[in-house]
């Protein structure tokens, strides 16, 4: 039977009014936005941000970097997308950290779907629309007149860079309390779901490359590798194909490729390529049928 073991924590934040947004007077390298400031709030969900330009970045989309320049190179700190690759490691640890904590009796793979549902694109984009963080984005006029502030990418993303802001800010205690009352409390009846559950994706929503790397772990077929085959069009329309291979696979020891994609960002076709691959393996699949 599992237990839960309750962890002694930071004190639950009292959550900001959802109105509440950070001015727009700075990217976090000196540049000024264009556009008019918003409400001034160094608080964000019961953090008080020390150099709430962070939270700004955060906040900030590449579209509208790209509109404020539209003829200058890009630069890359004009945007979130930094932030939400330090975002991503943050909130892994975290989420790993807390579910150690929590249910002590786990075994690995339990785990590991655990982490997969808390962390999977969808699951994050769902978070962020519950905690309203749409209208708080800083888009260009073109992604704000199509939605943006919906779009579950890049809502998934912008709570990934507020981690990120939050941790740079405060350290790992203000990114823990955000990440343990917003992330984790909400889903801890569906985190006992996936521990009752037999299936092995049963709780990795949306998450197939962990969905894949347990299918092929479990039969000894190997480790997936994803490879960047190719990329193009410009900077704000980025295309990358990926590929996703078995390391020595092969009879001769080269490596199997499973399936390949392509996506807007890395990490969706890194995704699309598992699910291509997950979808096409037999559950028994071993390492020298993989090869046939």
């Amino acid at each position: 039977m599992t237990t839960r073991r309750n962890i002694a924590g930071p004190a639950r934040p009292k959550a900001a009014p959802r109105s509440a947004q950070p001015p727009a007077s700075s990217n976090g390298k000196g540049k000024a936005a264009a556009e008019p400031p918003a409400t001034p709030s160094q608080r964000f969900f019961g953090y008080t941000f020390k150099d709430h330009a962070l939270l700004t970045l955060a906040l900030t989309h590449s579209s509208l970097a790209y509109e404020n320049n539209p003829d200058g190179q890009h630069d890359p700190g004009s945007d979130n997308e930094q932030l939400e690759f330090i975002g991503d490691a943050v909130l892994g640890l975290l989420v790993a950290e807390a579910l150690y904590r929590r249910f002590p009796e786990s075994r690995e793979g339990e785990l590991t779907r655990m982490r997969s549902s808390l962390v999977s694109s969808r699951n994050l984009a769902q978070v962020a629309q519950r905690i309203e963080l749409g209208p708080m984005l800083r888009l260009g006029r073109g992604e704000g007149h199509s939605g943006g502030q919906r779009k579950p990418a890049l809502l998934a993303n912008a709570l990934e860079a507020v981690i990120a802001a939050m941790y740079l800010d405060g350290g790992l205690v203000p990114a823990r309390s955000f990440i343990r009352r917003y992330i984790i409390e909400p889903a801890e009846d569906s985190l006992f779901n996936v521990l009752r559950s037999a299936e092995p994706f049963s709780g990795a929503i949306g998450d197939y490359k962990s969905a894949l790397q347990e299918r092929l772990q479990a039969t000894g077929a190997g480790q997936p590798q994803y490879i960047l085959t190719d990329q193009s069009g410009p900077d704000h329309q980025k295309r990358f194909r990926i590929e996703v291979r078995i390391a020595g696979a092969d009879p001769g020891g080269a490596s199997l490729t499973l399936a390949s994609a392509e996506g807007s960002t890395k990490k969706q076709a890194q995704q699309e390529a598992a699910r291509l691959a997950f979808g096409s393996l037999p559950a028994g699949l071993s390492r020298q049928e993989a090869a046939q």
